[in-house]
């Protein structure tokens, strides 16, 4: 089994939401053994596909909110339990946030629901959004978004640590 997937979600084309590929760039110079590194659009199908059978996904993604803090970091443990999906489907979160509106029309939600179908949730999920200042065309990461990075790498990096052979310490 697989220790970690970390899956970058996002368009390397539309600025800051790049963030997810931008992380997996700069973790691919680390030693992270037993973990996978993947550059993802977001589709469910691919999602379930990256985490299944994985100890620890961790998902990166850029969101847009309103208001709008740019550069700012949530993270959210999601609680993957057949029995903690809310009577309408919906993961229920450890700590939620109302800065839920991706850029993707489908996503993490579409993949929780698909995945509790079909047996394929990760041993745990924790997802790290990242508030956008700027999705238009483009290659670079807004200069806020860009100075949120490292915080993202260590982040990312601490939840990995959190990994070790065979389970998952808490």
């Amino acid at each position: 089994m697989t220790q970690a997937a970390v899956i970058g979600v996002g368009n390397e084309y539309r600025r800051d939401d790049g963030i997810g590929p931008a992380l997996i760039a700069a973790l691919e110079d680390r030693w992270l053994p037993g973990a996978k590194l993947i550059v993802s659009d977001g589709e469910p199908a691919r999602l379930i596909d990256d985490w299944s059978g994985v100890h620890l996904a961790i998902v990166v993604d850029a969101v847009l909110c309103e208001p709008s803090t740019p550069g700012e970091i949530h993270r959210t443990d999601v609680a993957l339990h057949h029995e903690l999906f809310a009577g309408n489907g919906e993961p229920v979160a450890e700590e939620a946030h109302a800065h839920s509106a991706g850029s993707h029309s489908l996503g993490i939600p579409d993949a929780l629901r698909l995945a509790a179908a079909l047996d394929r949730l990760p041993q745990r999920l924790v997802v790290y959004a990242v508030e956008a200042a700027d999705v238009s065309f483009g290659t670079d990461l807004s200069p806020v978004v860009a100075a949120a990075l490292p915080r993202l790498v260590h982040a990312v990096l601490t939840d990995l640590m959190s990994v070790q052979i065979g389970r998952t310490v808490s």
